[in-house]
């Protein structure tokens, strides 16, 4: 059999550079998330053992089904356009100035406006062992959505909002994708 091989590559990344948000009409992106945490969404079906006088025969193996994520989004800023895409609701813009926001009021109780689905993109910074930027991770999500927003306040303490977003493949479609890229996207005002 012959010795192993080394893998073709080790990233080591660290950091949430940029997070980015596509819907079917804008893509924005967030400089200001600090952090993002990712839990598996899955089904199991049960391990089955035939034991027989105490001796194991035969066993079928549990089943473990990937449905998606559930991501936690830590931000350090609160962003209306974010929560808008996230649970839906209005935009309150100055009449005076159009590009202004002067408000955000959230959907009604009992409201079927739920946001927008969307693809959630993290980009990672890779560094080498001289300490130098070589590139970025990027990680996409499918089929965001979000879910109803909670905003707490504190004394001494800057706001530092926690987004849940769940994330569900289609049939046939991976539940996220790595790729690596250069450079970050570009954000402009």
């Amino acid at each position: 059999m012959g010795n192993p091989k080394k893998s073709k590559m080790e990233v080591a990344t660290i950091d949430c550079c940029l997070v980015t948000i596509e819907t079917k009409t804008k893509t924005f992106g967030l400089d200001t998330a600090n952090e993002i945490e990712v839990s598996v969404q899955a089904e199991e079906q049960e391990a089955v053992k035939l034991v027989v006088k105490g001796q194991l025969k035969a066993q079928k193996p549990k089943v473990t089904t990937v449905t998606g994520n559930e991501i936690t989004l830590h931000d350090n800023v609160f962003n209306p356009e974010l929560v808008l895409a996230l649970q839906g609701g209005t935009i309150k813009y100055d009449t005076a100035v159009p590009t202004k926001v002067v408000g955000y009021i959230p959907p009604v109780a009992g409201s079927m406006d739920k946001g927008e689905v969307f693809k959630l993109s993290v980009y990672s910074a890779i560094y080498d062992a001289a300490g130098l930027i070589t590139g970025y991770e990027k990680i996409e999500y499918p089929n965001c959505q979000g879910t109803p927003v909670a905003l707490n306040s504190a004394d001494n303490s800057f706001r530092a909002p926690q987004y849940k977003i769940n994330s569900a493949p289609k049939t046939g479609e991976a539940p996220y994708t790595i790729s690596y890229v250069d450079k970050l996207p570009t954000l402009e005002d």
